[in-house]
Formats: structure tokens, sequence, C-alpha cells
């Protein structure tokens, strides 16, 4: 049956399981509004502003685990996402921003509100692109949140003009789809992951050190066992923060320019360093010569590309978080690493973080009485010394998640994106800080 291509998009947000929009309607997208209307399965949340819109969507995925998806108009409106998609990209959160475009015979004509969004938006995303053909705007639409939420999860952007919303075609909508060039990991390497279990029997000052990539792939049960069963003490950047529960006795604090002297003192002295889902950025790093000068280096990332480009490794592995964490679970056994841990357990003491010599109420004290008040919520903050503090002092675990702008630093994130949450998890308190 033949359908408009605005007929064919709302069906696909269906066929993807898309309960929450988060749209802003303008002329290039205004048919794709009005298809919307005729529906009541998915709700559509209709922001201030477009890049509010965006980072709402983007608190809204990192909460709940499901995809984001934007729709917009033309020109300023698809301009207006684009410092949230370098949020999503940086932080690896599955997105799907549709935006209109004029028709395809003005395009590249300077066209009123006509912007190469794809142009703009290319070197930050996954996957952009402008439907051209209203025959393969199904499988567009599919591919994209096919990549969206597969591999490295990112943001998409698919741009489509108003003709192909308007022209009629064919209403069929793919169940499965080959994008040729892209294959995203989905394996472990058995052998890698062996010679890693065997460098880390043999260490006797070994860390973990957990970035983002554990939290994305709700590996937090998965590395609260590993600890345990292995004894190994773990750190993690702020984007890891919450890997295993802050008040786990394995636990040290974050790395790093913004860490605790415990945590860079064991990063600097172990012999060996165990990483798991994390870039290795500079904030963590500092000088890449003195980083971890005397341990042995094991990096598991999903993504290739992020193995040895800032830091050299011993041993790569490429693969999912938690499959990898689940592989080693496998072959994990109790190390000899009791003395290690009390001399971490004696910088932690003697080089604590704390507020304790300003007079009146610090940000410690607010966030102390935010974990005691608040034991199950959802924590969003937005950019600067709130979100340092934040990272510092707050208390994660199963119960508590914590929602930052980490790659990027985007100002203006955090009220957006605990609306987004809140909308995800009506049931649930969203807590936003911010100021400095």
């Amino acid at each position: 049956m033949e359908m408009k291509g605005t007929e064919l998009f709302v069906k696909a947000l269906k066929e993807e399981g898309v309960e929450t929009l988060f749209a802003y309607p303008g002329g290039m997208a205004i048919d794709l509004f009005d298809a919307l209307y005729g529906q009541d399965e998915i709700d559509v949340v209709l922001p201030r502003h477009e890049q509010g819109l965006i980072h709402a969507a983007d608190g809204y995925a990192r909460s709940t685990g499901k995809t984001g998806v934007c729709l917009v108009t033309s020109g300023p409106g698809a301009t207006n996402l684009v410092t949230g998609i370098a949020t999503a990209n940086f932080d690896s959160v599955p997105l799907v921003c549709f935006t209109g475009q004029v028709p395809t015979h003005l395009i590249g004509n300077d066209a009123f509100q006509e912007v190469d969004i794809v142009g703009v938006t290319r070197n930050i995303c996954k996957y952009a692109v402008t439907v051209r053909e209203r025959e393969k705007l199904g499988e567009v639409i599919k591919k994209a949140f096919y990549i969206a939420r597969t591999g490295k999860p990112g943001p998409v952007l698919v741009d489509i003009p108003k003709d192909i919303q308007q022209e009629y075609g064919s209403g069929e909508y793919p169940d499965t789809v080959t994008v040729r060039g892209y294959r995203p990991n989905t394996g472990v390497h058995a052998g890698q992951i062996r010679r890693a279990m065997d460098v880390l029997e043999k260490a006797s000052r070994p860390v973990f050190l957990i970035g983002g990539g554990v939290n994305i792939a709700r590996a937090q049960k998965e590395m609260t066992m590993l600890t345990e069963k292995t004894g190994v003490p773990v750190i993690t950047t702020i984007m890891g923060k919450g890997a295993i529960p802050t008040n786990h006795p394995n636990y040290v604090g974050n790395i790093g320019m913004h860490g605790n002297y415990a945590s860079n003192q064991a990063v600097t002295r172990c012999d060996v360093l165990f990483s798991i889902g994390t870039r290795f950025n500079d904030r963590i790093t500092g000088k890449i010569n003195e980083f971890a000068p005397h341990a042995k280096i094991i990096h598991i990332d999903i993504d290739t590309a992020s193995i040895s480009r800032n830091i050299q490794v011993d041993i790569p592995i490429v693969a999912d978080a938690r499959e990898a964490i689940l592989k080693m679970l496998e072959d994990a056994k109790p190390l000899p690493v009791e003395e290690w841990k009390r001399q971490i357990s004696e910088w932690k003491e003697e080089y604590p973080i704390h507020m304790k010599k300003y007079q009146g109420m610090t940000p410690q004290i607010i966030l102390e009485e935010i974990n005691k008040m608040f034991p199950e919520s959802i924590v969003v903050t937005d950019v600067g010394q709130n979100q340092l503090w934040t990272t510092q002092y707050l208390e994660l675990d199963e119960k508590r998640q914590l929602l930052t702008s980490g790659g990027l630093g985007t100002m203006g994130y955090g009220f957006p994106a605990a609306i987004g949450a809140q909308i995800g998890n009506p049931d649930k308190t969203v807590i936003c800080v911010s100021g400095d």
C-alpha cells in the first residue's frame, strides 16, 4: 500500500518502539507534525528551544537506556541541535535527530532557511544523510536507528526535504538493514581475554580503571562482581563513576585533574592498569609520558579507534564492556592484593577531599544531604564547579544515577536533560545541580 512520506515516518517511529518524541515545529517539518497529530501512541514533547529539546532527548536516553528521538525544522531549527549532537557524540548517547529541509529542487540555491545540516554535523555524529529519494526513506530511517543503537552508541541525523515528506511511495518498513562498511563488534576474543587475565593474575599492584563505557553497557552489576571476585581496586573517570557502588570497599575514587590523591597515586604506582570503556582523554592522563609509567596497560573498548589513540597499550581488546566482563568472570579468582589496598586506603585517609575549613553551608554539605534524603534518584548536573563537587561527593549505587556532560562539557545541559530524565522516569525523583 502506498502512503505519504510523512505517514511512513510515523509508521517507522512506531516500528522502532519510539514512545516519546522531542519536537519543535517549523515550516519544513510541519507536514511531519500533521501526520503525528493523527496518532496517540507517541507522546510529542514541545520544548521552548531546539537546544533544550536535544538535551532533553539526551537525558531521556541516558536515564532510560532507550534511543532519544528529535524532530525540528530546517535552517536555524537544525543548527540549534549542533551542540547537543556534539554532546551526545562525545558521551556515546544514542540519538536519532530528524530535520526538515527545503524541497530537493531548492537545495543549493540559498533558499529561505536552507542549511547544509549534513555538512555541518558530519564530523560530530555517527551518520548524517539527506533523503533524496522517497523510495529510500524507510531504509534510511531503519539504518539511522540501527547505527545509533549498535556498537559504540551515538547520534545520527536524517534530513528529510519537504517534497520527500509529501510524496507518495511504498509503505513498507524494513525489518533489518545492512550497512556497507559498518560492522559493529559483537563478540569477545577469548584468547586476548585469557592473555589479559594472565597478566592481571601476576600483578602485585593492579587497578581497574573504569570509564563511561561500563555504564553505557549497563554492566554495573557485572563490574561489581568482578572487583569482588578478584579484590582489585577500582578507579573511575567522571563518566565511569557509578560502575560499582561508591561506598564499596574496593572503590577508590575519580582519577585525573578532578580526581582524588589516592586514585592518582594508585595509577602512578600500579604495575597493571586494566582499563575498560575509557578514551584516556587529557583530563585523566595529564602528561602522557608520566601516565602509569610502571604499568602494563590492558584496554577494553568497543571502539577500535579509541585503543592506543592517546595511550599506547600492551593488550588491546575490542569488545562490548559487559560481554568482556562476563568473559573475565569465567576465569577470575581472588588475587593477593591486600597490602596494595592497605596502601591505597592510607592515601585516602591522609589526603581526603573535603571542605571542612569553610564556614557555613558548603557544596559538600548540600550533596551529603541529597545522599541522605534521596536514595532513589537521578541527579543531573550542569557544567562547572557544581559538576565537580557533585562527582566528588555524590554517592552512587544501583538506585541512584548520575547524568552529566563529560566529553564536551556543555554549559546549559543540566536543566533540559533533567526534564528529559523526568519524562523518561516519571516515578523517580530527578535533581538538577547547577551553579558555581
